[in-house]
């Protein structure tokens, strides 16, 4: 069984028998009850108004429902979505709305991850609204981290060790969106050497840190995927080039190579290449994408890009990048 990547033109929201799951990018998702994680944000210069971004595994799948959760398994691979509104949890005076929906989100996720005894999770997506408003005297971003350290660590998962390769983006509205891959065996966490890790941020970026590695290695059965965290202008842990969005590109291009040559003194595979990664790019600013697409052009050549309009954690930045790549084991 061979992990697959797919993106198309959505026909429908539904997927088909082979498909674990996956995104659908620049509309909503019609209530289908499969694992789709609706991405509402516009695509910059693409042909198509709407993409859909399928994981696909052939053989016999399992689904279901947990609270709230809708999942797909093949083996010992499972993808997830939950999608939480934060008016449920206006009610709970001990905490931001944000912060107990982040916190109950994961409870849940790690719930159904030891049911179906699957306790890895390799790549998450997490979107929200307004990320860099603040509310409750704490930027919302911030009320995530939170949420999201507190299940961490109430199911004695390790906030500083084996952390999941994440994202975590701001859009213009919507619920709480946490999407998920996970299987049975370990991710191998990389770290960038010119960015100190996100688990050691210092205080005045927040009360908790983020929780996630700047890139992981997952191996699926005679594959070696790398999936890029959401990676930005970032060298130690301060953001550099503000409101120069070039500057910003070719940063955050930087990191990505640091990472994929850390990455490929861990890979059990080939090495990986820039110009074969498939890239999505986070853009604050729409008027910034020719800028954008410009510098990533020069670096990546005709690599698969695709451009949303997003906000990002950090006010100060203009765009992120994230990237995957898929190999076979054993092929030169």
């Amino acid at each position: 069984m061979t992990l697959q990547f797919h993106s198309s033109s959505p026909s429908t929201s539904r997927l088909t028998g082979s498909d674990l799951g996956g995104a659908l990018l620049g509309q909503a998702a019609s209530a289908s009850g499969w694992p789709i994680q609706a991405i509402c944000a516009p695509l910059l210069g693409a042909e198509r108004a709407a993409v859909q971004e399928t994981w696909r595994l052939a053989g016999p799948l399992l689904h279901g429902a947990s609270e709230g959760i809708t999942w797909r398994r093949a083996g010992d691979i499972l993808f997830g979505v939950i999608d939480l509104d934060e008016a449920q949890f206006a009610a709970m005076a001990d905490r931001p709305p944000l912060q107990a929906a982040s916190e109950d989100a994961y409870h849940r996720i790690f719930r159904l991850l030891d049911a179906q005894q699957l306790p890895h999770l390799w790549r998450i997506w997490n979107y929200m609204a307004d990320i860099n408003a603040e509310t409750h005297e704490l930027e919302r971003y911030r009320q995530f981290n939170i949420g999201r350290q507190d299940a961490f660590i109430a199911h004695h998962r390790s906030a500083t060790g084996n952390m999941p390769a994440a994202c975590a983006l701001g859009l213009a509205g919507g619920p709480l969106s946490i999407a998920f891959l996970a299987g049975a065996t370990p991710a191998v966490p990389l770290e960038n050497p010119r960015q100190v890790s996100a688990c050691n941020y210092p205080a005045e970026y927040g009360p908790r840190a983020p929780i996630f590695s700047r890139a992981a290695l997952v191996h699926p059965p005679g594959q070696e995927i790398l999936f890029i965290s959401g990676t930005a202008s970032i060298v130690g842990y301060r953001t550099t080039h503000p409101d120069d969005v070039a500057g910003q590109c070719r940063e955050a291009l930087d990191n990505i190579a640091a990472v994929v040559s850390e990455a490929n003194r861990a890979a059990r595979s080939r090495p990986f290449t820039l110009d074969e990664l498939v890239y999505r790019v986070y853009v604050r600013h729409a008027a910034d994408f020719p800028v954008i697409r410009d510098a990533l052009a020069s670096r990546v050549g005709g690599a698969d890009v695709l451009y949303v309009q997003a906000d990002i954690c950090r006010a100060d930045l203009l765009l992120e990048i994230e990237a995957m790549a898929t190999h076979m084991l054993g092929q030169d």
